[in-house]
């Protein structure tokens, strides 16, 4: 299975045209029911904001999309799952997967899902320490608003490859990393690029696999039916992680997608929600 999730090789993919490079990371054109799946997202997200209205839009800094959507636990020293989301850093927001807190809900932890400024009027960089700035203000604020507990930093595509860049926070606990982007350098040749705009720098300080690993958990979960260059990437981080003894475990969950998989925070005993939990006693055993 390895060897056929790999990415093709550098020589093979300086060979690609440019829409094999696009495709490559295309999970729109690569999952059939996606459309179906942003429909039906749309519908039980606003649905589930408005069942959960208390603690909505709370600005952790000046800019627009610099907000966290919070749903306290009853325990305000339960544990936080903070949900970022994807969209390749340049769309989506908070509001359109709040219903995938509901998994953590029911396991009794609090959930905390931030939005950042998107490229491109932001760059990666500058999403990046957003997101350390919204880390920032949860320990600093968030018992105020009932969460108050040690946090296990989760996300999901690119938000997938900001956990694994913010895995270090002093506030994070332990990290879920779902489906993420860790090697930036193909990235920038294909379609995503344009809002993005990488640089050389970027590519070799925002690349996870490019840096040193953090010693604390971190679960990585995909889809067996993902594109197979976000395959590779679970698979090559998880092997760095280990090589270096760091804790956490690789999750392959069998047939699905890129969207499908996050089925898994739904409940309590979702794949997803387990993993988090997983994760959570690793760090704090």
């Amino acid at each position: 299975m390895i060897a056929a999730s790999a990415p093709a090789p550098q020589e093979v993919w300086d060979t690609l045209s440019q829409d094999q490079r696009d495709a490559a990371y295309n999970n729109n054109a690569a999952v059939p029911t996606s459309a179906a799946w942003v429909a039906a997202r749309d519908v039980a997200a606003p649905a589930f904001r408005a069942a959960h209205a208390a603690k909505l839009d709370v600005a952790y800094g000046p800019k627009p999309r610099q907000a966290f959507d919070l749903y306290p636990a009853a325990d305000p020293d339960a544990p936080c799952l903070v949900f970022i989301h994807g969209g390749y850093w340049q769309k989506n927001s908070r509001e359109v997967f709040a219903h995938y807190a509901q998994g953590a809900l029911d396991a009794g932890w609090a959930v905390a899902m931030p939005s950042h400024t998107l490229a491109p009027d932001a760059s990666l960089t500058e999403i990046v320490a957003e997101l350390g700035s919204a880390l920032d203000w949860l320990a600093r604020d968030g018992r105020t608003l009932g969460v108050g507990g040690r946090i296990v930093l989760s996300g999901w595509s690119a938000g997938g490859h900001l956990v694994a860049m913010l895995l270090g926070h002093s506030a994070v606990a332990a990290g879920l990393a779902i489906s993420g982007v860790y090697e930036l350098a193909p990235i920038r040749d294909t379609f995503l690029n344009a809002a993005l705009k990488l640089t050389d720098d970027e590519i070799a300080t925002l690349s996870p696999l490019r840096l040193p690993v953090t010693q604390k958990p971190l679960a990585i979960a995909y889809g067996t039916a993902e594109v197979p260059a976000l395959i590779h990437d679970s698979l090559a981080l998880h092997a760095k992680r280990t090589e270096a003894g760091a804790a956490g475990a690789l999750i392959p969950i069998e047939g699905a997608d890129h969207f499908s998989i996050l089925d898994g925070l739904l409940s309590a005993d979702g794949v997803l929600v387990k993993a988090a939990q997983d994760a959570f006693a690793e760090a704090t055993s």
